[in-house]
């Protein structure tokens, strides 16, 4: 087989503006482009936050984080978003909600933010922009051999599904007016930073109470941080022709049944007491759960206990090749790894696992 061309990167740009920068994406992203490494770039990072506290945060991280208190929702307050930044500017969009206060926040923030985003950034005449979306707008793999393609046709999972499948149709409509945009589309992910669901995943498992449906066979893609990270760099930088869109995760997906293995083992070589997983469900609980999560959202409701148990008895998994063809991504942490690397990013934080 006749090894991919390496890609061409285009120059690094003076200003990074990061939107959701103080989201569990967004501070890995700010964190890597501020580091001060080998391979890492100058450059001035402009960091929406959601409000003051979020603002000091990003700003310690170094003195070229320039905060900006904003909110997706309110065009107004993303003026100062662009005149905070200088030179050639690029942006990546990771702001977004998945587990919202309202059902209304779905389409507010992840659909409608995205378009007041979108025409602030071609307001400021951007280079490139990045808008970071999901598998939701794909819904569930038809059997437990498929992976999403990049030509995927949409079919979106509930009303997240739905707000990010609008918010791929917004960056769309700004590519065929001629603006610069790709899509990078993760699935789940985890690593450092991580909001709370995630330490409470990680304590399911320890305590051996991680539902598991059937035999656990369902795969899923997941994607490191680091990884996604170095994924959304390459969307930056390549250069590409814009309206790309390509799946960003890690090597292989992964059936449930490991993934609850690996982090079982993982917790243990950390020094964890690990108790024997012994919660199985039949597939009617995801089937019983999926429906109830359907009535709740048709009437304008969400719960996430329950959204995401209708989720857990299916297949959900992406093919990479494009991303690797194009960008010359390749990822270089797998689950077992990128684990302990969370595991131990919690213990320094003082969580409780």
């Amino acid at each position: 087989m006749t090894p991919a061309p390496t890609p061409t990167l285009r120059a690094a740009p003076d200003t990074t503006v990061v939107t959701g920068a103080g989201g569990w994406l967004g501070t890995a992203l700010v964190h890597e482009l501020a580091g001060r490494h080998e391979g890492s770039r100058d450059g001035a990072i402009v960091a929406l936050a959601t409000d003051h506290a979020d603002a000091e945060r990003l700003s310690a991280i170094d003195e070229r984080v320039r905060p900006v208190v904003g909110d997706v929702r309110s065009p107004e307050s993303l003026e100062p978003l662009f005149a905070a930044s200088v030179g050639v500017t690029d942006v990546v969009h990771a702001a977004g909600v998945i587990h919202p206060n309202t059902y209304a926040d779905f389409d507010a923030i992840n659909h409608l933010g995205t378009r007041n985003v979108l025409a602030a950034a071609r307001a400021a005449d951007v280079r490139r922009f990045v808008h970071v979306s999901s598998n939701s707008p794909f819904g569930t793999n038809t059997h437990p051999g498929d992976r999403f393609r990049n030509d995927e046709p949409y079919a979106p999972y509930y009303g997240y599904g739905r707000s990010k499948m609008a918010a791929e149709l917004a960056v769309w409509d700004a590519v065929a007016d001629g603006f610069d945009a790709v899509i990078v589309r993760p699935p789940w992910f985890y690593g450092p930073h991580q909001p709370p669901r995630q330490t409470t995943f990680f304590r399911m498992v320890r305590t051996g109470r991680f539902p598991v449906f059937g035999d656990g066979r369902q795969r899923r893609s997941m994607v490191y941080v680091g990884n996604l990270v170095r994924g959304v760099q390459l969307a930056q930088l390549v250069d590409t022709p814009g309206g790309r869109a390509w799946w960003v995760a890690d090597e292989r997906p992964y059936e449930v049944r490991e993934i609850v293995e690996t982090v079982g083992r993982a917790l243990t070589d950390e020094g964890f007491d690990v108790a024997p997983n012994r919660i199985r469900f039949p597939d009617v609980v995801g089937r019983v759960a999926e429906r109830a999560d359907a009535l709740i959202q048709a009437r304008g409701g969400y719960h996430q206990q329950i959204h995401v148990l209708g989720e857990m008895n299916k297949t959900i998994a992406c093919d990479i090749s494009a991303a690797r063809a194009d960008l010359g991504y390749e990822p270089d942490v797998d689950l077992y790894e990128g684990m302990r690397r969370s595991i131990r990013w919690c213990i320094t934080q003082g969580l409780e696992l």
